[in-house]
């Protein structure tokens, strides 16, 4: 047995299990459940067996109905892996043995119940504690291939701030930013304050502050003046102690898909965000309640599809992705694309961006949903 990668073949002669985890303890828990429901819904079960994993708000790895319908934003009301749990006092656990991918499931006073191997994890967390890097981190000390970024990708596509790091190092384009570190905060509040309100002064008002590694919209405020400051700071503190501070880029928000095919990744049509005149920007109640839809496939030029394509997969090379990436881009009012972030585990309904540009490109939800599952069995785990 390597100490790199796990040897661990799946039995042939029964289908591939897919344990699909979602929820987790960021504050994007609500939009992962949705994700895991549509999924579910969609996930093939003619060629794989499927094992809901949900983890809850602080932190527990339940057992969860298969109950998609339950999983859906109702009445603005957002769903909970606390709401299906089949008991909030037992726990799914992972094997930690390279040579066994069975998960058991513990429930105090009762005897461990195994609940059968598990061949490929598709998790579809969002933010902090799943899409950072740290679940993928335990797959890959349990050798359980999964769908998506690995460990640094997951990582750098969570951190505003290290990805347009990246992003300039290979040479894309990145808008203005500036970065608030827990310790500047606490140290010196006032010198702070006054980094970002220089920062405005140079680049213009207004400007967004924004936790650097939170996602779905999560904590942003746009900021017009000095003193809507201290709120907003506040704000972003809520969901990151690190803050990233962007200026306004005027022009079209665009967005492009990228999807790893056996031959390497290929970028999807691209999708415009138009204006939102009910909000401010295009922020959470906007995504997720009020469903402003985007523009399928935008109406760009040739060669302006062609581009943001080119820099969609440059991005996702960039910062080594696996599996899939919404690439987020402003087309300027010069006519240049600036990229803003990528997502490595993007919002994934069907009426989500990211399915609905590959809908428009060819490959349908389903298909989507499968051939994410084949190219996580296709890879080991460990340095590859």
């Amino acid at each position: 047995m390597s100490s790199e990668t796990s040897s661990h073949s799946p039995d042939r002669s029964r289908k591939p299990r897919v344990a699909v985890v979602f929820g987790g303890r960021s504050s994007e828990h609500a939009i992962s459940v949705v994700t895991a429901g549509a999924v579910l819904r969609a996930i093939d079960r003619t060629k794989y067996d499927v094992l809901p994993i949900g983890i809850t708000t602080d932190g527990r790895w339940a057992l969860t109905a298969d109950d998609p319908e339950r999983m859906a934003i109702t009445d603005r009301a957002l769903p909970s892996v606390e709401g299906l749990a089949q008991s909030l006092d037992g726990t799914v656990v992972l094997p930690v043995d390279l040579a066994d991918r069975e998960v058991v499931y513990t429930e105090p006073g009762a005897m461990p119940k195994a609940l059968g191997e598990v061949d490929v994890v598709f998790p579809v967390l969002h933010g902090p504690y799943g899409e950072d890097g740290t679940l993928q981190g335990m797959l890959e000390l349990a050798g359980i291939p999964y769908v998506g970024a690995g460990v640094l990708a997951s990582a750098v596509g969570q951190d505003k701030e290290y990805m347009k790091r990246v992003f300039i190092s290979f040479g894309l384009p990145v808008g203005p930013y500036e970065v608030v570190r827990p310790r500047e905060w606490q140290a010196d509040p006032a010198a702070a304050r006054k980094k970002i309100v220089d920062f405005a002064g140079e680049h213009g008002w207004p400007v967004f502050i924004k936790p650097a590694r939170a996602g779905s919209s999560m904590g942003i405020t746009k900021v017009d003046d000095v003193a809507g400051l201290d709120e907003a700071i506040a704000e972003a503190q809520r969901h990151d102690p690190k803050i990233i501070v962007e200026s306004l880029l005027s022009g079209r928000e665009i967005e492009c898909g990228v999807l790893e095919f056996e031959d390497g990744p290929r970028a999807s049509l691209p999708a415009e965000i138009p204006p939102v005149t009910a909000h401010d920007f295009y922020d959470f109640e906007a995504k997720y309640i009020d469903s402003a839809a985007g523009i399928v496939p935008a109406p760009l030029s040739e060669e302006q599809t062609a581009r943001i394509q080119e820099l969609a997969v440059q991005a996702f090379e960039a910062t080594s992705c696996e599996g899939l990436v919404r690439a987020d881009f402003f087309l300027t009012e010069d006519g240049e694309f600036v990229i803003n972030e990528i997502n490595t585990m993007p919002g994934f309904t069907p009426i989500s961006m990211y399915p609905r540009m590959w809908q428009e490109s060819g490959v349908g939800y389903q298909e989507l949903v499968d051939r994410l599952v084949q190219a996580a069995l296709r890879r080991s785990t460990g340095l590859r």
